[in-house]
């Protein structure tokens, strides 16, 4: 049946786009030529976003204490920056340390919402930034810290009720916090649970990990769990083998929880940059950086590439390229390297915190150091988005440097990358469409033909300025959106147009399109 719906509307749109080519051209469209090549600049499939960051009221929100309406207003202004800077997901932290962003099952209202752990904050702001980043077709991944508790060491500090006062022995002091200890099992499950409980109850897009998991060493400090790993350690020769372990459980069984519940949700993690440097490990990146995750976080980032236990990586990259100890141009193809082969999306963690502040390289105080790297990645096939940090970086726009990237790289809207490893089968596409001419532009209508879709993408060609090429680019990507209609109010008057409108589902698998004379 779904074959037979399929050929019929081929056979609709070949009729339309016949009559489109009679009525407004006198010949043939001329055979697609060099001016038809994709623009790398422009491409039809990339990720964007940014961090929006709740710790320590990085971004959002702004300051504790903003009533209901405040809050909503600041989080409606970056989801709008994205929509501005084409942008087509928000990153945006929701459990920041051990607390919830929503009202939980498991762990307390965040403190960063009212100033005060447990505080009602008057609304669900889960529930809002849900509903208003899917109204912009934004797609919101959940940004979860897992084993962070505090960033003090009181643990007295926290509500009476809090889990980690209820079981202190999960807890370890280290480095001016507390955490929760990746070695005791009974802790692990309570941070999958906390995931979870917005997993089930909210239609996130994603979950998302940063780079915090054993935290970064700290020197003269010792994490404090040699009792657990006495405990729990039979098998492991090493206490690093050990906590590799642990959290690769973690990763494993937060991952089996996820697709059990929402198979579509997508699972991601944004590591520190290098797994291990090549004086340490042939297998390493060509580097000679401080830190290592497998080594100094228990964090062994490749492997869950290559045992694909994750849906995407967006190793932070926070160097400029050219800086010897991790030069950004060395970094991208070895993470290029490692997913190659694999379903695992290779996104890029932008510093944009480091424009016209950091020291660490010169390259910092150059307003295209961001621009450069988006060049580079266009020239790496396996490097499929960026993601930048953090929010308000972006919105300051020192030097000059986000204007300069999106004037450079996001003139146009972007679909999702597909994830067929999620779901490979495209929506049916719409029917019923029909385009108007009023006062306002050209107003497009339409029906989805099933229950799959959930947003459309439009497309535009001006059959006057003799514009053939294949949307194999975003050149002529009008927008995305949910919805059923949509009104182009950039129409030139006296101008022919050739618009298209496909069908999108939550893997973005796009439909067959389905023309339209305007």
């Amino acid at each position: 049946m779904r074959a037979w719906r399929i050929l019929g509307l081929l056979g609709a749109s070949a009729c339309l786009v016949a009559g489109a080519l009679t009525s407004t051209a006198t010949a043939a469209p001329p055979a697609p030529d060099s001016t038809c090549t994709p623009n790398p600049a422009t491409p039809l499939r990339q990720f964007r976003a940014s961090w929006v960051s709740s710790v320590v009221n990085i971004d959002w929100p702004s300051r504790t204490g903003l009533t209901p309406e405040q809050q909503k207003a600041e989080l409606l202004g970056w989801f709008d920056d994205a929509v501005r800077q084409h942008h087509n997901a928000v990153i945006l932290q929701i459990r920041p340390t051990a607390d919830a962003f929503w009202p939980s099952k498991v762990e307390p209202w965040s403190q960063y919402l009212t100033g005060t752990q447990g505080g009602d904050p008057g609304y669900d702001p889960l529930a809002f930034a849900v509903a208003e980043a899917h109204k912009r077709n934004l797609e919101l991944h959940g940004w979860f810290n897992p084993y962070r508790l505090s960033m003090g060491t009181n643990l007295n500090a926290l509500i009476p009720t809090h889990p980690a006062r209820l079981h202190p022995d999960w807890v370890v002091t280290y480095g001016g916090k507390l955490y929760y200890n990746p070695g005791i099992p009974a802790a692990r499950k309570l941070v999958e649970d906390a995931i979870m409980d917005a997993v089930v109850n909210y239609d996130l897009d994603g979950v998302h990990f940063d780079d915090y998991f054993y935290p970064y060493p700290v020197a003269g400090q010792v994490f404090d769990d040699a009792a657990t790993y006495a405990q729990y350690g039979a098998g492991f020769l090493t206490v690093a083998e050990w906590r590799r372990n642990n959290i690769n459980l973690l990763i494993q069984e937060i991952q089996q929880r996820i697709k059990a519940a929402k198979p579509w949700v997508k699972f991601g993690i944004s590591p520190f940059a290098v797994w291990r440097n090549k004086g340490t490990d042939p297998l390493g990146s060509d580097t000679t950086a401080g830190v290592q995750t497998y080594d100094d976080l228990a964090a062994d980032t490749r492997r869950w590439v290559r045992e694909e236990w994750i849906d995407y990586i967006v190793p932070q990259v926070y160097w400029a390229g050219g800086f010897a100890p991790a030069d950004y141009n060395k970094i991208v193809p070895w993470w290029a390297e490692q997913v190659r082969g694999t379903d695992v999306h290779l996104y890029i963690g932008q510093a944009t915190y480091k424009v016209g502040t950091s020291t660490q390289s010169p390259d910092w105080s150059d307003p295209a150091e961001l621009s450069d790297h988006l060049a580079f990645n266009s020239t790496v096939p396996e490097v499929k988005g960026d993601i930048y940090f953090s929010a308000k970086d972006v919105r300051a726009d020192r030097l000059g440097a986000t204007t300069l990237l999106n004037n450079n790289w996001y003139t146009r809207p972007a679909l999702i990358p597909a994830m067929p490893s999620l779901d490979s089968r495209p929506p049916l596409p719409v029917h019923a469409l029909r385009s108007t001419r009023t006062s306002a532009g050209v107003s497009l209508q339409w029906k989805a033909t099933s229950g799959d879709s959930t947003s459309y993408a439009i497309y535009r060609r001006d059959l006057t300025a003799g514009d053939w090429c294949a949307d194999t680019d975003a050149r002529n990507l009008l927008t995305t959106l949910r919805g059923n209609s949509y009104v182009d109010t950039t129409a030139a008057t006296g101008h022919h147009y050739l618009y298209s409108v496909t069908a999108l589902d939550r893997a973005s698998n796009q439909s067959l399109p389905i023309p339209t004379l305007g």
